[in-house]
């Protein structure tokens, strides 16, 4: 059986808008909770404690982003820089970019990948195939980024951390959000909120400036686009609109270009490692011609050599999809009710920012140059900690966030048709009532279809959840009178309940979509990561260690078979000793029994005695390009060495983040 709406003329008595009772908050710990950035690319953890201004926190070397990359190709997990060292040897095994995956099911997921996805009978999650019988989700992987980013913050604190707040893109639905809730579940988190990007954005430039009036937040990361447009004043963060695309980011920049690579080498069906390559040497070409005009690809699996790529030709290649998001600005300006001449700033939130056309097509959009004070890789992370310290408690100069659901929420009554009971872009937390009746006569009961979205049609909608309300009176068609009440947290997590006003029957449900894991097997993930916290933590510090170590005696070989037999280079003790300790430390790298910090200790070993050989074989490269030089050449060698070593770091950087 089906709902069926009351007539028109008696639907205004019986609908309600208001703010819900706040829930009953657990105690917390003033000045121990964090903010975390949880990207496609990179991620992020910062705090604020205790008022203080917001900061990003470090790994021991000075690194704030973290890769959002798991790798399954060991017995235990490794998340972020390790990770990336087993992805060419392993490119299924090796999961990136699982936030385009969270909260989806196997038939929503229409872009290119290289992973084995699974499917259970019954289920619609996503799960991965990882290799010798292992099978994990989206949010499975989410997890251990999220544990990565913990283990980072209590490092800093010295103790356990009390909550956290997670940002989440505006546009995710409420599947993709209960999903990064339950992520942070399984990682040992209290997730204090889940907030919106762009709020998190506004939030860090509102009290880094004491701005006030209207913005747009334009957020371009790596696998999401949003845009919202907020008004700031007297400390309330207020979002109008917003809009955007879960399913578009810098991946899909990547992606074109990987495929117009992939063209060049004539190469029509690749396989996972030649997928896996290209897509990081596009992301590499992508960053690169953000800073200059053209640049050289080389792919080792695909027969492609010197080829050479322009801005202009990677802009041509992207621009539509650019352009996509500049018409969501549009719509998402006339949903506020706004001008671009209203506007008191544009600010660009995301790392996909960087790139040049974007910015040259925000600024023609808005008729203004966009805000770029905060670095976009961490404005979010810094709205995030702040959040978390109010939300902690501790004393902060009054901070009120009023956001929005993305999505329209409703039923489905009697042909299909969606009554939208929460419209589009109310103002969260909000409750909604909404009186239904009877469709026939002797019904004692009614099916109820939650659904998110635009659409008219159930059909065309997202199906959330559905619960049946038994029980009720026998009475004529349109005659019996159930009160229908959506209720949306600050999470916009949505709980909906049906209560039949007559004789009182009642029936609720937490709306838990179907795109996610079971109660059950939350359960037990977040039982098994606080059993075995202590071995995880453990597992992840050796495996760094082993890769760290590996790159210090990677470096010293090659540059003993390089240059070690020059004389005056390197002496014969200390080419016995240096042979000596690369041989333990490939030792220790292949014992199964070592502990990190003996790893640590042989490195910081073999880096001590390698230094005056380094020294001594920088000193050679210098005198060769300078000798016979005048002041002035000398001078233009200097500079122009600067500029290579520039352009090399930054390379290097991104070969590093993506290949190594």
């Amino acid at each position: 059986m089906s709902t069926s709406k009351i007539p028109v003329a008696d639907s205004g008595a019986f609908l309600q808008i208001a703010e819900p009772e706040r829930p009953r908050q657990s105690r917390r710990e003033p000045g121990f909770a964090i903010g975390i950035d949880l990207g496609t690319t990179h991620s992020l953890v910062a705090l604020a404690a205790r008022g203080a201004e917001a900061r990003v926190l470090t790994d021991d070397e000075g690194r704030a982003l973290v890769p959002s990359v798991v790798s399954y190709a060991r017995p235990e997990p490794t998340v972020g820089h390790p990770a990336l060292a087993d992805r060419p040897k392993f490119p299924t095994r090796v999961l990136s970019s699982v936030k385009r995956f969270i909260g989806r099911g196997p038939d929503e997921i229409d872009f290119r990948h290289p992973y084995q996805l699974v499917r259970h009978p019954g289920d619609n999650v996503v799960r991965f195939d990882v290799g010798e019988g292992r099978v994990c989700s989206p949010i499975e992987a989410s997890a251990e980024i999220l544990k990565r980013l913990r283990a980072r913050a209590e490092t800093e604190l010295g103790r356990p951390v009390s909550g956290a707040v997670i940002t989440v893109p505006a546009y995710f639905d409420d599947a993709q959000r209960q999903a990064t809730k339950d992520a942070g579940r399984i990682a040992g988190l209290e997730v204090y909120r889940l907030l919106a990007e762009p709020t998190a954005a506004a939030l860090a430039y509102g009290l880094d400036s004491g701005r006030s009036g209207y913005f747009a937040v334009y957020d371009l990361g790596g696998g999401t686009f949003d845009v919202s447009v907020l008004r700031l004043r007297d400390g309330v963060f207020q979002v109008l609109a917003t809009g955007g695309d879960s399913q578009l980011g810098g991946d899909d920049f990547d992606r074109r270009l990987a495929a117009d690579l992939l063209r060049a080498a004539g190469v029509d069906e690749p396989t996972p490692a030649q997928w896996q390559e290209v897509v990081a040497e596009a992301r590499r070409v992508k960053e690169s011609l953000s800073e200059c005009d053209t640049v050289t690809v080389e792919l080792h699996r695909s027969p492609l050599r010197e080829h050479r790529v322009t801005r202009a030709a990677f802009e041509a290649t992207i621009e539509s999809l650019v352009r996509d998001t500049i018409r969501t600005c549009r719509g998402v300006l006339k949903d506020a009710d706004l001008s671009t001449d209203d506007l008191d700033g544009v600010v660009l939130v995301g790392g996909s920012t960087r790139v040049p056309l974007v910015r040259r097509l925000v600024e023609q959009a808005f008729r203004r140059a966009p805000l770029t004070d905060i670095d976009p890789d961490r404005v979010v992370a810094y709205g995030a900690a702040i959040s978390a310290d109010v939300l902690s408690g501790s004393e902060r100069d009054g901070v009120t966030l009023l956001d929005v659901v993305p999505l329209s929420l409703g039923l489905e009554t009697m042909g299909g048709i969606v009554e939208k009971i929460i419209p589009r872009n109310a103002t969260i937390p909000i409750a909604a009532r909404q009186v239904f009746t009877n469709y026939s006569e002797k019904q004692t009961g009614m099916s109820m279809h939650v659904v998110q979205g635009e659409r008219e049609l159930a059909a065309d909608c997202r199906s959330l959840a559905r619960f049946e309300l038994s029980g009720l009176p026998p009475l004529p068609p349109s005659m019996a009178r159930v009160e229908v009440t959506f209720q949306l947290d600050a999470d916009a997590l949505l709980t909906v309940t049906a209560r039949e006003l007559m004789t009182q029957k009642q029936q609720s449900v937490e709306v838990k979509p179907t795109y996610g894991l079971s109660e059950a097997e939350v359960n037990d993930l977040v039982r098994d990561s606080l059993d075995h916290a202590r071995e995880d933590f453990a597992a992840r510090d050796l495996a760094e260690a082993r890769v760290e170590l590996g790159r210090v005696v990677l470096a010293v070989r090659t540059a003993l078979s390089e240059v070690g037999h020059i004389e005056g280079l390197l002496s014969e003790a200390e080419r016995v000793q240096l042979e000596r300790q690369l041989g333990e430390a490939e030792r220790l790298m292949s014992d199964g029994q070592v502990e990190a910090t003996a790893i640590n200790a042989a490195r910081e070993q073999l880096e001590q005695t390698s230094g005056p050989f380094a020294r001594r074989r920088m000193e050679r490269a210098l005198n060769a390009n300078m000798s016979g030089k005048s002041l002035s050449e000398i001078e233009q060698v200097l500079a122009a060495d600067d500029e290579t070593l520039d352009e090399r770091r930054g390379g290097h950087q991104a070969e590093q983040i993506e290949t190594t």
